[in-house]
């Protein structure tokens, strides 16, 4: 098919003139279009790339968004047995450790990295590193403080087995009934003086109670006295060996003598209002060698976990006191 001619109007001559295309004009007219063309390609090139999405990178997207999912659910179910690991850890080296007087473990020990540089090295050339590496490591710490704590309860075993005769001694009950722990009334430390109204060191816990209330030896042991002291009223002091001594003042009646072997569980007493009291209530302390310490340390064989922790909030209990 033959090119059809193109004409233009001259308004000089009044007549169309055929427009000669050049070679030049030519080659320049083919350049303009491939540039136009390339120019329009690139652009919607630009707009596919930024605006929309291929099949692939929608599945790469979906499945990113599932795993950031379950990562942080696994990150709260590790953060969670964390916190029970570390409630383990608190139990074991401020009760169960202090119960047999072995050492704390450091938590230098305890969170110990275990050389493994190089699977998180290796772990930096997989998709989503940050969160591989970041998992893994915090796998190992857990699995670590686990390992620790297993060995742990085995030493506690092996010293429970060797300190079988000690450990029906060493105070480790109440010392009246109260097992919905509503006859707490103030704790071991620095409490105010319902007489004197100063502030002074109070050596154990107060029990509120009725009088005549029973009252129990926390411990085997042996009546060391059984009286009247001054500022305590009618009390009984039962020494428990290995260092341990307990102490139970204003009490209304004394049922143990001096010299009276007694179990833990025996009732030495009732109750009672006596000597420096300002209502009535059971003072009680436990000596270790000498030096009056917290009694809530001595109560492991009494009460529950969950029961425990309620007790330790009781006891902080840091306004006046019944003697």
């Amino acid at each position: 098919m033959a090119r059809r001619a193109k004409f233009h109007y001259n308004q000089e001559t009044l007549s169309f003139e055929k427009i000669e295309l050049t070679f030049f004009a030519l080659v320049k007219k083919v350049a303009v279009y491939l540039f136009t063309s390339l120019c329009g390609g690139f652009i919607a090139f630009l707009i596919f790339i930024l605006f929309l999405e291929s099949p692939q990178e929608k599945q790469l997207k979906k499945e990113n968004i599932h795993m950031q999912a379950q990562y942080d659910l696994l990150q709260e179910q590790m953060n969670e047995l964390q916190s029970l690991l570390t409630d383990l850890q608190q139990r074991d080296d401020n009760l169960y450790r202090v119960i047999f007087q072995a050492d704390p473990i450091l938590s230098e020990v305890r969170h110990r990295q275990m050389g493994n540089d190089q699977r998180y090295q290796a772990l930096q050339n997989m998709s989503n590193s940050k969160i591989m590496v970041d998992i893994t490591k915090q796998m190992d710490d857990l699995k670590r403080q686990t390992y620790i704590q297993f060995k742990s309860y085995d030493e506690l075993i092996m010293l429970a087995k060797q300190n079988e005769q000690k450990l029906l001694c060493i105070p480790a009950i109440q010392p009246i009934y109260n097992k919905d722990l509503t006859r707490v009334a103030s704790g071991y430390g620095m409490r105010i003086d319902p007489i004197y109204r100063t502030r002074k060191m109070h050596q154990g816990m107060d029990f509120t109670a009725p009088i005549g209330t029973e009252i129990f030896a926390t411990g085997n042991g042996i009546v060391k006295e059984a009286g009247w002291r001054q500022g305590y009223g009618k009390c009984v002091k039962i020494n428990h060996g290995f260092g341990y001594e307990t102490l139970y003042a204003h009490m209304h009646k004394i049922t143990a003598r001096v010299g009276q072997s007694v179990k833990r569980g025996d009732v030495i007493g009732e109750v009672g209002n006596t000597g420096k009291s300002t209502g009535p209530h059971l003072h009680y302390e436990v000596h270790f060698k000498g030096t009056p310490v917290n009694p809530q340390n001595y109560y492991f064989l009494d009460l529950s976990p969950e029961e425990y922790d309620i007790m330790l909030q009781l006891s902080q209990n840091a306004g006046q006191v019944f003697d």
